[in-house]
């Protein structure tokens, strides 16, 4: 029979289970220790270049393969940005990529105000975002995204920067932009970069050869104009799927002609 008591002792029973508190950088931590392999670990280390002097010097990895690290972020995903940011602050690799696929998550799910918040905390965090798996799995996602229908001046304080990783992120995030036809925003920051010293800014040639899959001759233009300075790693990534023939005339120099029929000085920028 329902009584009133009853009615007390049942709240009373459900109030006595636990419930579950929000997800914290520390849990992550001590989940992500009990998937490390000190094999795999190893081989980041050399893959990704930490000797002194490279351009991951001093990174250190717990050895978990991005598919496995990818599989854990469902279980975080009311991490606050206050312990996202505590996460990727961390000396270990795969905690800082799982602080930004966290934010990628929340960024996809957020509305207005909060993917400005993540936007606004991503760019405020770019001293830990300082390896090109990291850039490459959150850049285009939340700085390209965002920036689709706002004032693109942040892309060009990234593209002048003196850090690497911010004009990775700069022309890594135009792909978000590519993807949704529009074309012209990586050309200009290619132009910017066509001449940068670092090695690592092939991103430029990757996002020049997807801008390639879906307008050719825009990218044939842009070529005119610019491949007779660009890196010629660059060059390779840009031109890879154009015919082979085609290809070597443009690593020998024969497919450059003066571009000079109402020239657009795509160098000029905000």
């Amino acid at each position: 029979m329902f009584t009133l008591q009853s009615l007390n002792f049942s709240l009373s029973t459900l109030l006595a289970f636990p419930r579950r508190l929000a997800s914290t950088a520390q849990q992550i931590r001590i989940r992500l220790r009990s998937l490390a392999d000190p094999a795999i670990a190893s081989q980041c280390q050399r893959f990704f270049k930490t000797k002194p002097g490279d351009y991951a010097a001093g990174d250190q990895f717990l050895g978990i393969r991005v598919p496995l690290l990818r599989q854990q972020v469902r279980h975080y995903l009311d991490l606050s940005a206050a312990e996202a940011t505590d996460l990727l602050h961390s000396s270990w690799h795969e905690e800082r990529l799982m602080a930004l696929l966290l934010l990628v998550h929340q960024f996809r799910q957020g509305d207005a105000q909060g993917r400005q918040t993540i936007f606004e905390l991503y760019l405020s965090q770019t001293a830990f975002i300082n390896n090109w798996d990291l850039v490459d799995s959150s850049a285009p996602q939340i700085v390209g995204a965002y920036l689709m229908d706002q004032d693109r001046q942040p892309l060009y304080t990234l593209v002048r920067s003196a850090n690497l990783w911010e004009r990775r992120i700069a022309i890594v995030s135009t792909l978000y932009l590519i993807r949704k036809g529009e074309l012209d925003q990586t050309l200009v920051l290619a132009a910017l970069l066509q001449k940068d010293p670092e090695d690592l800014i092939i991103a430029t040639g990757w996002m020049l050869r997807e801008v390639g899959k879906r307008d050719r001759t825009k990218l044939k233009v842009f070529l005119r104009t610019y491949s007779p300075t660009m890196p010629r790693t660059m060059l390779r990534y840009a031109i890879e799927h154009f015919p082979e023939a085609e290809r070597q005339q443009y690593l020998r120099g024969r497919a450059i002609r003066p571009f000079t029929a109402a020239r657009q000085d795509l160098s000029a920028s905000p």
